[in-house]
């Protein structure tokens, strides 16, 4: 079997079809944990309320969680947002990017500052009702996303994985660190409070630094993106999770097309790419892992549809792929 988007489509338009859930949702399919990450809905209305509406709509039991919706949720004062695109565009239409100014960055380092000082200060009361209400719908939080930095505190730290546990999350996820500090620190970090910290990748490492960060302690691991991989190096990430299995904690699942050029390839609908998206989902379900794949929205939203839409066509992709 071989899928192709047409035939995405049009599983796809059956569950849309079937109007909205009723019972709870449960994207569990032949054995394997196929979630979402709440980044995937960026550019609808976020709050907490609005995106467990998106993720069972979608049909998801299951979710990677980033820190703004549940922060938000529980009274953090709002972070300055960083401009589109990663700058300004000049005046005149000349089109070239300009970096933030010394009044922005001031901004930005003042509500950093702000959000830190709050954090040190949260209760966990909210991160707990937060839990129930989104457990209460049928969906389980696998995983935080908040990334610790080397300029974070000791108490900063403590409060991250103080959410997470809360939560009911089974490990943090942050991107790969290329500074020895900050992967010492926060791998002696996961193991001090026994909850796992793991590696999110954009086509950087490859087995030196992949086995230099698990290396680092027995309480870090990966979140291996497998499109960024294949997208950037050309080569099957297949191989790469039958090797690390029993360190990964989390997938990214997209669909990008092979380098070329000396360039990435571009992320595409599920279906147009070369990732191999459905031989993936194959031998997770042969060698029954345990670990989930978050599917993680990026392609540009196609004329005449939405995101909740293609979200769902991605739903129907792993869910075909593993019948």
């Amino acid at each position: 079997m071989s899928l192709t988007r047409r035939d995405v489509g049009r599983m796809a338009a059956g569950a849309l079809a079937a109007g909205p859930l009723v019972a709870k949702p449960n994207s569990t399919f032949g054995g394997v944990r196929i979630g979402v990450i709440t980044y995937s809905f960026r550019a609808l209305p976020g709050s907490a309320e609005e995106t467990l509406k998106h993720i069972t709509d979608c049909g998801i039991s299951q979710i990677e969680l980033m820190s703004n919706v549940a922060e938000s949720y529980a009274g953090a004062p709002l972070p300055v947002m960083r401009p589109m695109m990663g700058g300004m565009m000049k005046k005149g239409g000349g089109g070239k990017k300009m970096g933030p100014t010394p009044e922005q960055i001031a901004e930005r380092k003042k509500a950093a500052e702000a959000v830190s000082a709050w954090r040190l200060k949260a209760p966990m009361a909210k991160y707990k009702e937060f839990r129930k209400m989104y457990e209460d719908a049928g969906v389980k939080i696998y995983c935080f996303k908040l990334p610790p930095t080397l300029e974070m505190p000791d108490a900063e730290y403590e409060y991250i994985w103080n959410v997470a546990e809360t939560l009911g999350a089974d490990h943090i996820t942050m991107e790969l660190p290329e500074n020895d500090e900050l992967l010492n620190r926060v791998a002696a970090y996961a193991a001090k409070r026994k909850l796992a910290i793991a590696f999110h990748t954009h086509g950087q490492g490859g087995s030196s630094m992949f086995d230099k960060a698990l290396g680092a302690s027995a309480y870090t691991a990966l979140n291996l993106d497998v499109g960024h991989y294949f997208g950037v190096t050309g080569e099957s990430p297949v191989p790469v999770v039958e090797k690390y299995h029993a360190r990964i904690k989390s997938l990214h699942l997209k669909d990008r097309k092979a380098p070329e050029g000396g360039r990435g390839g571009a992320n595409v609908p599920w279906g147009q790419g070369a990732t191999p998206l459905q031989e993936l989902l194959q031998v997770m379900k042969k060698k029954r892992y345990k670990f989930p794949g978050s599917i993680e929205y990026e392609y540009e939203t196609p004329e005449g549809s939405d995101v909740i839409a293609e979200v769902k066509k991605c739903v129907a992709y792993c869910k075909a792929a593993l019948a």
